[in-house]
C-alpha cells in the first residue's frame, strides 16, 4: 500500500499561490487607475480593407483575393471567371433608372 499524502497541506498552497496571483493582479490593476491608462498596450490600429481607389475581388475556385483598380476586373487565364467583387460599391443613380421617356413631360 503507497503512503498516504498530506492533501490539505498540498490544498492550503494552491490557494496561498492563488491569493498572492490575485493580489499582484490588484494592485497591477489600482496602478494602472492611478495613471490613467485603461489595459494593457495592443499597439497601433491596422488598416483593414481596400485602400481607396481599388476594388476588390474573390475566385471561390482559386481561393484567391485580388485588388485591382476601380472599374477593372482581374483577368483570367482559365476558366472559370468566378470573380466576385467584395468592395462595397454605391449604386449609379443614372444606370439604374430605366430611360423608357415616360417621366419626361410632352
Amino acid at each position: 500500500m503507497s503512503q498516504r499524502r498530506n492533501y490539505r497541506f498540498e490544498r492550503r498552497r494552491r490557494a496561498d499561490a492563488l491569493r498572492a496571483k490575485q493580489e499582484v493582479k490588484r494592485d497591477r490593476k489600482a496602478s494602472r487607475a492611478a495613471a490613467g491608462a485603461e489595459g494593457p498596450e495592443m499597439g497601433e490600429v491596422q488598416d483593414s480593407g481596400v485602400q481607396p481607389g481599388t476594388w476588390e475581388w474573390f475566385s471561390p475556385s482559386r481561393s484567391q483575393t485580388r485588388v485591382t483598380s476601380i472599374g477593372d476586373r482581374p483577368e483570367t487565364d482559365h476558366p472559370p471567371d468566378d470573380w466576385v467583387l467584395l468592395t462595397d460599391v454605391p449604386p449609379d443613380p443614372e444606370a439604374s433608372a430605366p430611360d423608357d421617356g415616360a417621366s419626361d413631360p410632352p
